[in-house]
C-alpha cells in the first residue's frame, strides 16, 4: 500500500491534519490506523496481533501504539479538522479520476451499539427489537462506485438534520463539477426541510421516492390517462407538479411510474425530485445506480464501517476518516494486481493479499527491498511493482517515503 499512498500524497494530508508536530509521532500514528483499516481488524496492539516490526516499519514507528495513544491522538483533533480531511483526499481523488461527479447516491448506515449512554433506539425492519445504533452517513459516486465523503452523527440526529452538513462537503469536494447533479436518496430523506435546502444552498437535485400513503395513492389515480407517456408494455410515466406541505420553495417535481395495461390492474411508484428532469431517464437509469451503496457497504464495511465503539464524535470522525484513506489505496492498488483478485470483499483482500503472500524485508544502500516468495501471478506484480522507484518517478513522484527517513521501496520476487 505504501507506494499508493505516494500516488495519493497521504502523508501530507496527514501531517497537516496532524498539525505543527517536531518529531511527527501523529501522522506516524494516523498511517498505522490507516494500515489497521486496511488490514478489517478492530485495533493491532502489542498485547493482541500483529507485533512483528514489519507492521511497525509501515507506519514509520518502531512500535505499535497503544489504544491509549491513539485515543488521545483522535481526541486532540476536532470534527470540523476530519471534515477539512475528507474534503482534502476528496480533491485529490477526483483529480485522479477516481469520481464523475454526475450522480451521488447517499444513504444513512448504521450499525449496532454496545455504549452505556442513553441513546436513541431504532429498528431497521418492523419486527425487529429496536436497539441503539450509531449513525453514519455516506455519500458515493454512483458511476464509479466510490465514496465521496461521509459523516457521523449522534444518535438522535434524524437525516433532515444531517444530511445537509454532507450536501456541503459533496459540494466543496466537486465544486464546479456539482452543477446539476443528481443525489439519488431512500425515503428517509423525504422532507421539505432538506429539500428546500438543496434547492437553496447547493448545486444538487435530489431524487426521493415518496411513501405510498393512501392519500398519495389516490392522488395518483387521478392523473389523467393522457399525461402519462407509455414507453413499452405495461410501463409509462408522468410527471406532475407537487408542493410539499411544509415547502417554502414551490413546486417540485413529481415523477410517476404506472404499471400494467388495464385500468384495473394499474400499481404505481412516484419520486419526488427538486428540480426538473426527464421522468424515463430518472427513474429507469439513474435511480437503480442508488444500489451501489450497498453493495459498497457489503464490500467495504470491515474497513471500520460496521462498528461503533465509542460515541465521542472526535474520535468517531477521526477513525472513519482514516479508514476512507485506506479504501483509497486499497482501490488503487486493485488496478494494479491479476483481475480475479478485484472481485474480493476488504475482509477477503486483507487475508489472501495484505496477509497472505510470504516474504521478507531487508535494507540495502537508500532502499528497503521486500521480496516475495512463491506468489501467485507472479508476472503480474513483477510488472506492477518491480524496479518501482523508477515507475513512480516516470508518474512524476517521488520514490522517497517521508515517514521512513525518506527512504525507496522496491520489489523482488523469487
Amino acid at each position: 500500500m505504501i507506494p499508493e499512498h505516494l500516488r495519493l500524497g497521504s502523508w501530507d494530508l496527514l501531517s497537516h491534519w496532524a498539525g505543527p508536530d517536531v518529531v511527527g509521532v501523529d501522522p506516524r500514528l494516523a498511517m498505522q490506523m490507516v494500515n489497521e483499516s486496511a488490514l478489517c481488524v478492530t485495533g493491532i496492539r502489542a498485547k493482541r496481533s500483529l507485533t512483528q516490526s514489519d507492521f511497525a516499519l509501515a507506519g514509520g514507528l518502531p512500535y505499535v501504539a497503544t489504544d491509549s495513544a491513539i485515543h488521545n491522538m483522535l481526541e486532540a483533533h476536532t470534527v470540523a479538522q476530519a471534515e477539512h480531511l475528507q474534503v482534502a483526499l476528496g480533491k485529490i481523488r477526483l483529480a485522479s479520476g477516481h469520481f464523475d461527479c454526475n450522480i451521488f447516491a447517499i444513504d444513512p448506515h448504521r450499525t449496532s451499539s454496545y455504549s452505556k449512554r442513553h441513546m436513541r433506539k431504532r429498528k431497521s425492519k418492523p419486527m425487529e427489537i429496536a436497539k441503539k445504533t450509531a449513525q453514519t452517513f455516506f455519500c458515493l459516486d454512483a458511476e464509479t462506485h466510490q465514496p465521496i465523503c461521509l459523516s457521523s452523527e449522534v444518535s438522535g440526529r434524524t437525516v433532515s438534520q444531517a444530511t445537509p452538513g454532507l450536501l456541503d462537503m459533496m459540494t466543496r469536494i466537486c465544486s464546479e463539477k456539482a452543477a446539476g447533479a443528481l443525489v439519488l436518496a431512500d425515503s428517509e430523506h423525504l422532507s421539505s426541510e432538506l429539500l428546500d435546502h438543496a434547492r437553496r444552498n447547493t448545486p444538487f437535485s435530489i431524487l426521493v421516492p415518496m411513501a405510498k400513503t393512501k392519500t398519495l395513492k389516490n392522488l395518483l389515480k387521478t392523473i389523467p390517462a393522457e399525461n402519462f407517456r407509455t414507453h413499452w408494455a405495461g410501463y409509462a410515466t408522468a410527471k406532475e407538479s407537487y408542493t410539499m406541505g411544509r415547502s417554502t420553495t414551490g413546486a417540485m417535481s413529481m415523477l410517476v411510474q404506472r404499471f400494467g395495461e388495464r385500468p384495473d390492474e394499474y400499481k404505481y411508484n412516484s419520486f419526488l425530485c427538486s428540480d426538473d428532469r426527464d421522468e424515463l431517464d430518472a427513474l429507469t437509469l439513474d435511480y437503480p445506480k442508488r444500489w451501489h451503496i450497498e453493495e459498497f457497504f457489503n464490500t467495504n464495511q470491515a474497513l471500520g464501517w460496521q462498528r461503533a465503539g465509542t460515541q465521542n464524535l472526535n474520535i468517531r470522525y477521526g477513525q472513519m476518516t482514516m479508514a476512507l484513506f485506506a479504501q483509497a489505496s486499497l482501490e488503487q492498488l486493485r488496478k494494479r494486481l491479476p483481475p480475479a483478485w478485484t472481485n474480493w470483499n476488504a475482509a477477503q483482500f486483507a487475508e489472501k493479499v495484505l496477509r497472505g503472500l510470504q516474504g521478507d524485508i531487508r535494507v540495502h544502500s537508500n532502499k528497503i527491498i521486500v521480496t516475495f516468495y512463491n506468489a501467485p501471478e507472479e508476472s503480474t506484480l513483477r510488472q506492477a511493482f518491480q524496479h518501482l522507484p523508477a515507475k513512480l518517478e516516470a508518474e512524476g513522484v517521488d520514490p522517497r517515503i517521508p515517514w521512513l527517513c525518506n527512504f525507496k521501496l522496491d520489489f523482488r520476487f523469487k
